[in-house]
């Protein structure tokens, strides 16, 4: 568990939401922002076998990065009183549960279970132990089924004490009775800083210094996405969907926690000409932005807002810490030019397109787009000096966020529908000019070869016919494509020729840089090993 011990921070709290019940956990002062899982690595070389082994090896996809569960059984007793206070030396953090009670008309009971309550659970008997109890949460089993490992385990580990518990009963009770700092992190080694949940992040300790004593960042998370409503493309609206980066990462990825804000309005021009007027889009522009205003501005109280929880008044300061959308999306909210050919077509930062490619530049090179340089441009009307629309940003005048910092792509929406869709058509393209249409088919022919497997996607008819496929269908692919384009073709001697072998090499590091991005909980070695596969990738 990582420590702070310095004075500013020893009497901060966050409020952490998960299983519908807040729990409060000490802020650490070494912060950072990201995710967790286990990397499987993928073969270094393969020439060794042919492509019929390749088709006939099953291929298992790495455990769920988001676990599918829900915790109702873990929430037993309901009419007990769970209180939990701990005094510990000035070095040490404070962490609370709010108190719950639905009955009190048995007064011993209550007493009884609140002082078992109170006394509180460091971590897990031992790692088998833990292990077990992450695999009945991952993967949302039962009670019965827990059960049921527990005795396959106890009948064929020829122990002569069990490292399990008596049922899966006694082991969600025990998850209860653990601070949740426990079962969120993983313990810090070798002084290796730990990124996993939001309230790690630097953004989440900046914010709070700002904050009045004694209250709580309550962190928004926006979603937005305009969609057709209809095959023919004709109808579309455009939701903005709100959550709380407090819950904890698996319930927040499921669909019930995501709340629609509102539907923004759509402007449609009258002709053709209208709608390609500076003008029109400038209107549509001002409009979506004043909407967000109407929108969010009260959250931006001066006083706060109260939220209550559990029966208790939580004093919360509601701020903006990040916007998921796709590029499109991400530039109607920092206002910069969408075509990619514009002088800087990155919402994040002042590198002209020419350098964008550029992987050797240095941070020195790359100036960060912010609100004061963006204002600045703007004031003396230089806007298309660094690529931003004439329209004022609402964003500017919003405390404790970056709006060019803060607007990041999903992974759906950046790698599985975006980046590997173009690496995947850039090799049919470069293989039927080198190679000609037969190998094309047979790239078709081996993917039909694959067989049948949990979790992946089957192609039967091949996958050329297919032009609207889904992320699931692409993730498929990643898993195959590496095997399917393996010794797909002879070498030529022909200049400029593209090697089989080459092409073989980019999936695998793909593969690579995509299992790593795919992580929920990074140590430092980790984001520099990811540095450093995009490096490679690239």
């Amino acid at each position: 568990m990582i420590q702070d011990n310095s004075e500013d921070n020893r009497n901060n709290e966050i409020i952490y939401i998960s299983n519908d019940e807040p729990m409060f956990s000490s802020r650490s002062n070494e912060t950072s922002d990201i995710m967790q899982v286990e990397i499987d690595e993928l073969p270094q070389s393969m020439n060794s076998l042919t492509f019929e082994e390749f088709a006939s090896i099953r291929y298992e996809e790495p455990a769920s990065r988001e676990p599918e569960f829900e915790t109702d059984e873990s929430k037993s007793k309901s009419d007990e009183t769970e209180t939990e206070t701990e005094s510990e030396s000035k070095s040490d953090k404070t962490e609370f549960e709010s108190d719950k009670t639905d009955n009190e008309s048995d007064e011993s009971e209550e007493s009884e279970s609140a002082k078992e309550e109170t006394e509180t659970i460091p971590k897990f008997p031992n790692n088998t132990y833990s292990d077990l109890m992450t695999l009945i949460i991952q993967h949302n089993l039962n009670n019965k089924a827990g059960n049921a490992i527990i005795r396959f385990f106890n009948k064929h580990s020829n122990l002569p004490t069990s490292l399990l518990p008596k049922n899966i009963e006694q082991g969600r009770k025990l998850m209860d009775r653990m601070k949740l700092i426990n079962l969120l992190n993983k313990e810090k080694t070798n002084n290796n800083r730990n990124y996993n949940e939001q309230y790690t992040s630097n953004w989440w300790a900046r914010t709070e210094k700002t904050l009045p004593t004694g209250s709580y960042l309550l962190s928004i998370i926006l979603y937005s996405d305009a969609s057709t409503t209809d095959s023919l493309g004709k109808n579309t609206l455009h939701p903005i969907f709100v959550t709380l980066g407090n819950i904890i990462t698996w319930r927040r990825n499921k669909p019930d926690v995501k709340q629609l804000l509102a539907y923004l309005p759509i402007i449609k021009a009258k002709d053709d000409t209208q709608k390609i007027s500076e003008e029109h889009k400038n209107i549509i522009r001002r409009t979506f932005h004043k909407s967000l205003k109407f929108l969010l501005s009260p959250l931006y109280d001066d006083n706060g807002i109260e939220l209550e929880l559990n029966n208790s008044i939580f004093w919360c300061f509601p701020r903006i810490s990040m916007i998921i959308s796709n590029w499109p999306e991400a530039c109607t909210f920092v206002l910069t030019y969408k075509s990619t050919k514009s002088n800087y077509p990155c919402h994040f930062c002042l590198v002209s397109k020419e350098d964008l490619s550029n992987i050797n530049l240095n941070s020195n090179q790359i100036e960060p787009r912010s609100h004061n340089n963006m204002k600045l441009y703007y004031k003396n009307n230089m806007g298309k000096n660094v690529s931003i629309e004439n329209v004022r940003n609402f964003f500017w005048s919003v405390p404790n966020i970056n709006i060019y910092a803060a607007t990041v792509p999903d992974r759906m929406h950046h790698l599985d529908l975006s980046l590997f869709q173009h690496q995947l058509n850039f090799t049919k393209i470069l293989i039927n000019k080198q190679c000609g249409k037969s190998v094309i088919d047979e790239m078709n022919r081996r993917v039909k070869l694959i067989p049948r497997y949990k979790d992946l996607k089957s192609f039967p008819n091949g996958f050329l016919h297919l032009t609207l496929l889904t992320a699931s269908e692409y993730r498929s692919l990643m898993k195959i494509m590496i095997f399917i384009v393996d010794e797909l073709y002879k070498d030529s001697g022909s200049p400029n020729f593209i090697k089989n072998n080459k092409i073989t090499e980019v999936y695998l590091k793909w593969n690579k840089m995509y299992l790593l991005s795919r992580k929920e909980n990074y140590e430092e070695s980790d984001v520099t090993l990811l540095q450093v596969t995009i490096y490679i990738f690239i």
